[in-house]
């Protein structure tokens, strides 16, 4: 390359021809300026003007080429050469976008988003947030993390700290105002249906609902008809309150100091204590076993029919048909592996009273176990109580105890 094209005073041309060639762009003219005497007199020299330019010059690419011809070289060679490789800017911010939506659809599809519906606006707060620091592998790395925290909950009692450490090797990596702590509560929130938390007691508050430091004594869950096969005082107090065909209240406490050996075949779980209250009285001392969530499903709770299903039961759930209600019902299932007892489009429907107007169900989110399921109870706009199906419920659980 002539040693001409490499003086000072052409710089600024190179570098602006540069820049509009990685724009990926096809390039007619570039303008340049504001340029000094010495600036303008080199530009006027290279094409051959008859005149130097004013402080701003448009350069026309065709006369560029034609006065690097004539020098034995050309554009690409002589930007390469003083600048650096040429760009397309226009491709990187396709290959950009191409990457984003993938992030995006990776989120979207993600299987705990799937399991959990309600994540579903949680995912599109996020995209609205856009990338961390610009980066789709930094924001694709947290929020696999998120995930991976999500997935970990119920933490069973677990300080906040020791969920950090298992699940990302940084016992501090939850802590308050840390962006990856941030965003698992806002997914908390989203599930539980409850504000963003403000102070430091709205946040643990928020946490002990997902199973994190829960109160060993506070954390109780209802049973009927549980006779376990066990060692320790949760088995004890479950067979004996079966026994004598009453209800039994059974603290996380208790339970971590149980030892379980086998489990009934078959668990009936219900979202409300009113439909344990009426199998007992249905059926006494021959009460299937049955477990109560009372509404979203406590460390107890959680940590009750995990242990009964690793055993080999058979986990029935049956709630309300209202918002809250599927929310809890795919929370409970995701967590605990139950399957769904009458919670079809088709039970909905049977157990609505066309007389009877009931009350709005709230803000809905998809049913996992059944497509159409959301969209009904939407178009109907009405909710549909545990209690209103409970003759239904009651009939199951008698075959059970004949069958049993």
């Amino acid at each position: 390359m002539p040693h001409a094209l490499q003086a000072v005073a052409l710089r600024p041309l190179w570098e602006a021809v540069h820049t509009r060639m990685s724009s990926g762009r096809a390039v007619t003219r570039v303008r340049i300026g504001p340029l000094n005497h010495n600036q303008r007199a080199a530009v006027a020299d290279l094409l051959g003007l008859d005149r130097t330019p004013g402080e701003h010059y448009t350069v026309s690419i065709p006369a560029l080429e034609t006065a690097l011809a004539e020098a034995g070289t050309d554009i690409p060679t002589v930007v390469t050469t003083l600048i650096g490789p040429i760009g397309d800017r226009a491709a990187e911010r396709v290959r950009a976008e191409a990457r984003r939506a993938e992030l995006w659809d990776w989120l979207d599809t993600h299987p705990e988003v799937r399991r959990q519906p309600a994540l579903a606006s949680w995912a599109q707060q996020v995209r609205r947030a856009g990338l961390v620091n610009g980066s789709v592998g930094q924001t694709r790395d947290i929020l696999a993390t998120v995930l991976a925290v999500l997935a970990r909950l119920p933490a069973e009692g677990q300080p906040l700290p020791a969920v950090a450490s298992e699940v990302t090797g940084d016992p501090h990596a939850l802590d308050d105002g840390t962006r990856l702590g941030n965003l698992v509560l806002r997914a908390l929130a989203t599930i539980f249906g409850a504000p963003m938390p403000a102070t430091a007691y709205e946040r643990r508050v928020l946490w002990e609902q997902a199973g994190v430091a829960a109160d060993e004594l506070s954390s109780v869950v209802l049973a009927a008809g549980l006779r376990l096969n066990g060692h320790g005082v949760a088995s004890d107090l479950a067979r004996c309150c079966a026994e004598a065909g009453q209800a039994v209240a059974l603290t996380l406490a208790q339970l971590r100091a149980t030892e379980l050996h086998a489990a009934p075949e078959q668990v009936w779980v219900v979202e409300n204590p009113s439909i344990i209250a009426m199998a007992l009285r249905e059926f006494g001392t021959d009460c299937p076993p049955m477990v109560c969530t009372s509404g979203w499903p406590n460390t107890a709770v959680v940590l009750l029919l995990r242990g009964m299903a690793d055993l080999g039961a058979r986990l029935h759930y049956h709630g309300d048909f209202d918002g809250e209600g599927l929310r809890i019902a795919a929370y409970a299932m995701e967590k605990t592996g139950a399957r769904p007892w009458r919670m079809a489009t088709g039970d909905y429907l049977r157990g609505l009273r066309p007389s009877t107007q009931g009350p709005e169900p709230g803000r809905i989110t998809e049913a996992p176990w059944d497509a159409d399921l959301a969209d009904t109870v939407r178009e109907i706009g009405q909710a549909l109580a545990e209690e209103s199906v409970a003759d239904d419920l009651l009939t199951d659980l008698a075959r059970h105890v004949v069958s049993g």
